[in-house]
């Protein structure tokens, strides 16, 4: 059984008769102890998706799936009362900003212990001793006296640190880290990384990571979601992605890496815009700027449809992928 099942998942935003797709169709397997890559431009969707499971959506967009499940669990089906006892406890979340995911009017103690206490009952000794267990656990120093610190009195990486010791602290089964390093210096982004990395496999838990670094996807990644304009363009296992990519704009990606520039007067880029509200092309969405275009990627959005070249199954959004033509 998948640990997460999400068929058809899609994300309103505005008025019903003009509404606007952040997100269409989102198709996502996630297996117990997987770490799964989602990469993509900003404003393809990655966040939403994922804010949209976890039910943090309900009052400004409108959430629609054929399935979505969680080790079994229909989660469509559950009241917010009953999605609440799996939120924070069974299924965890790092947003992007340390300094604002954190409350400035509460201790770090007030703060991993709230959630403690909400779904473990804990109290007394055994809470604070749980609480100076989590802080360890993250590699904070002088855990005794970070506990009583206000998040101001923080750097930046002592913040994600304590947002990841509060996302850890009930031993969830599926964390997801969105843009976890991005606003840190790159010597923290590495210890960040590390750190979660080792959390992973030292609790045995799924990792879904958001990122716009392809270098990180590739290093401890196992499968690879690349997102373009709301919608999945290719999914593939990590060696094989980097590899075969099979969809124009994961192709695209790959070749904007300062590394694959070498000796280019330019980095590469591909021309054009992401389609916004008003601009979306009838067929598909790429199709405006992508090379191999043709003229029934025009008429008609392709389905993210199943592919096994080079004997690596994977699914892609393209009605002339890259492994095929070539």
């Amino acid at each position: 059984m998948s640990l997460l099942e999400i068929r058809n998942l899609s994300v309103e935003f505005g008025v019903r008769n003009r509404p606007f797709r952040a997100v269409e169709n989102i198709n996502l397997t996630v297996e117990p102890g997987e770490i799964v890559g989602i990469v993509g431009e900003s404003g393809s969707g990655k966040s939403v998706t994922m804010m949209a499971m976890m039910g943090l959506l309900e009052k400004q967009g409108r959430v629609s799936a054929d399935k979505m499940e969680f080790v079994g669990q229909d989660m469509l089906r559950m009241s917010p009362r009953e999605r609440r006892k799996i939120i924070g406890k069974d299924i965890a979340m790092i947003f992007q900003d340390p300094m604002s995911a954190l409350n400035p009017c509460y201790t770090v103690e007030r703060q991993i212990t709230e959630v403690l206490t909400l779904h473990h009952g804990l109290t007394g000794k055994a809470l604070r001793e749980r609480a100076l267990e989590l802080m360890r656990l993250v590699e904070i120093p002088d855990p005794e006296q970070r506990l009583q610190a206000y998040p101001h009195q923080l750097s930046g990486g002592m913040s994600q640190r304590v947002a990841i010791a509060m996302a850890i602290a009930c031993k969830p089964k599926l964390l997801i880290a969105d843009e976890p390093t991005t606003a840190l210096d790159v010597t923290i982004q590495a210890q960040i990384m590390t750190l979660l990395v080792n959390l992973q496999k030292k609790q045995g838990m799924a990792l879904i990571l958001i990122t716009h670094d392809l270098a990180i996807v590739a290093e401890v990644a196992d499968k690879a979601v690349v997102m373009y304009a709301g919608q999945v363009a290719e999914i593939a296992d990590v060696p094989t992605i980097f590899r075969y990519p099979r969809h124009p704009y994961t192709e695209a990606l790959l070749k904007s890496v300062p590394e694959h520039s070498k000796g280019a007067s330019r980095l590469f880029t591909l021309p054009g815009i992401v389609p916004g509200q008003f601009d979306r092309p009838k067929g598909c969405l790429l199709s405006p700027r992508c090379p191999y275009s043709q003229e029934s990627c025009n008429q008609q959005q392709p389905d993210l449809a199943l592919v096994t070249t080079h004997a690596q199954p994977g699914a892609v959004r393209c009605y002339f992928p890259l492994s095929i033509q070539g």
